[in-house]
């Protein structure tokens, strides 16, 4: 074969490769409920509203409260979650009921003397919109708050309308399935500690698996998240609250929000949350440092306050390992629990100054005396089952998304 006719044959192969490349689809922007305004903002007209909302409520960079009564949209209420409607109360802080003064709006809080409202509330409703973005995890209080609602729609024959959002640990379906026996605030269902589940997806389970109050069912209209399946990275917009304020504290979120149980101090009082584990005992330990503060808006009180504390910096952790392993780490809890020196306080919440203690926040009975008693990974990964496997099996037919 002559020079110029390999040449030829060469430039006919790019060209046709350059065709086949061209011919690829682009890769499609995740687009969710709330910015999909053309499907649900005409069933809203002539319509009574009200709102579940907090900072995540946005179409764009605005807030989804502000873009609808712009639109004309009767909005004659909002219920506020924790933290807020304007998201500035720190965790565990009650809320009063307050009008907002950007709107004048009554904002009803659902955080404080009662977690759901009443037939009263409801009374000049006709339809409740639920928009908050969730994080994927049973102890984020954003779907307890969402059955209550659902309860209090179906109590009093009303729609709710969900514009659903990409969870951003929507890969990973891992923890054991809570028992019941440990139903607490920040763990009302038998889910794992990580469901792999949209809000829009839960609040289908709730109503399919009967986990409402008196089994009752809401009548649900859903606003799918446009381009999205459960394995796609997902960067939030806005920080979901004040302690999640990064991307890399909402990824580990799932593995070191355990750490709320312990005798350890996981990052509240510091700017960044759940991305720092340590104590002052483990001084000789560990050679990083932090010191937690009092934080108005984050934590007022965190444990060891003032105290420069030692232990783990995950700030730069590849949280690609998580993704690929589709499992929560608990390595973090087991060697810090092996490297303190006062092993009998580490699960005493008598002496952690925490919320929770771990059995409430694992969900389980066991897990304490598994890692006191020094059991593999493996075994207690074998003890979620077969709850795991079941609950993973079960939560198929409530996908909405691949």
């Amino acid at each position: 074969m002559n020079i110029n006719l390999a040449l030829l044959l060469l430039v006919i192969a790019m060209s046709a490769f350059n065709k086949q490349s061209d011919n690829k689809e682009p890769v499609k922007e995740i687009i969710t409920g709330a910015d999909q305004t053309q499907l649900y903002v005409p069933y809203l007209k002539g319509k009574r509203v009200a709102i579940m909302a907090n900072p995540t409520t946005i179409i764009g960079k605005k807030h989804l409260v502000d873009s609808l009564k712009n639109l004309g949209i009767n909005i004659v209420k909002v219920f506020g979650p924790e933290h807020g409607f304007r998201g500035n109360a720190s965790a565990g802080v009650k809320i009063k009921d307050e009008t907002d003064a950007a709107t004048g709006i009554r904002i009803i809080s659902l955080y404080g003397p009662k977690n759901k409202p009443t037939k009263q509330d409801m009374a000049d409703v006709d339809i409740l919109l639920y928009d908050l973005q969730d994080v994927g995890v049973r102890f984020y209080t954003n779907i307890n708050a969402l059955s209550r609602l659902m309860e209090a729609c179906a109590e009093s024959d009303k729609e709710m309308l969900i514009l659903d959002r990409p969870n951003p640990n929507g890969y990973l379906i891992d923890g054991p399935v809570l028992d019941m026996k440990y139903k607490s605030g920040i763990g009302m269902f038998p889910i794992p500690m990580s469901h792999g589940l949209t809000v829009a997806e839960f609040a289908q389970m709730a109503n399919g698996e009967g986990w409402l109050t008196n089994k009752v069912k809401c009548r649900l209209k859903i606003i799918k998240v446009a381009n999205y399946d459960h394995n796609m990275p997902y960067t939030l917009p806005v920080k979901p609250s004040p302690n999640l304020n990064t991307q890399q504290a909402i990824l580990l979120y799932p593995s070191t929000c355990m750490f709320e149980g312990v005798y350890i101090n996981h990052g509240r009082g510091t700017q960044f949350p759940f991305t720092v584990l340590g104590s002052p005992e483990l001084k000789g330990k560990y050679a990083f440092s932090f010191t937690p503060v009092s934080i108005k808006g984050m934590a007022e009180t965190p444990i060891f306050m003032n105290q420069v504390c030692y232990g783990l910096d995950l700030r730069n952790y590849d949280t690609e390992k998580l993704r690929k392993s589709g499992k929560i780490n608990i390595q973090w809890i087991m060697e810090l629990y092996k490297a303190h020196p006062h092993k009998e306080k580490f699960f005493e919440s008598k002496f952690s100054n925490q919320m929770n203690n771990i059995e409430i926040q694992i969900g389980n009975g066991i897990f304490r005396k598994q890692i006191i008693d020094g059991v593999s990974e493996a075994e207690i990964r074998k003890s979620w089952e077969p709850g795991l496997s079941q609950y993973k099996e079960m939560r198929k037919k409530y996908l909405l998304y691949p």
